[in-house]
């Protein structure tokens, strides 16, 4: 039996396919652990072209690995908290990502396979209209 890597990601009128990355298993793990994960979607204030979910002083106990400072489109990433909030980033355009304390890296652990050409869209839709519903779950290898 293998264990489902992808993730439906629905959001707003969109919906997309996303693969978790292996060098960030404790991210991962954690992330499976709370799927299915709702939550709404806001435009990020200082990073670009992202939306966020900001999770406050939630504290996962998950160390940095696989982070990066400046991701791509289609990457989702958590910010484990430290000098910010914590915080989940789903990029659609060009990031650098920071908080009003400045320069931040965050677990790159899922990357969107399908429904890239509508990153832009929502990505729009949540900066000009507001928060977006969102809801990630787990799909198994068979479907």
């Amino acid at each position: 039996m293998t264990t489902a890597n992808t993730v439906r990601i629905t959001a707003g009128p969109f919906q997309f396919l996303a693969n978790f990355e292996s060098a960030a298993p404790k991210t991962v793990e954690l992330f499976r652990s709370l799927l299915p994960y709702r939550q709404k979607l806001i435009h990020v204030r200082w990073s670009g072209e992202a939306m966020w979910i900001p999770l406050g002083e939630t504290d996962f106990g998950i160390p940095f690995e696989n982070h990066t400072a400046h991701p791509a489109s289609g990457q989702i990433l958590l910010y484990p908290g430290g000098i910010s909030e914590t915080e989940f980033l789903f990029c659609y355009g060009g990031v650098s990502f920071a908080s009003k304390m400045g320069s931040l890296a965050a677990n790159h652990f899922l990357t969107i396979i399908e429904g890239n050409e509508n990153l832009r869209a929502l990505g729009e839709l949540v900066l000009w209209k507001g928060a977006q519903d969102v809801l990630f779950e787990l799909i198994d290898d068979e479907k």
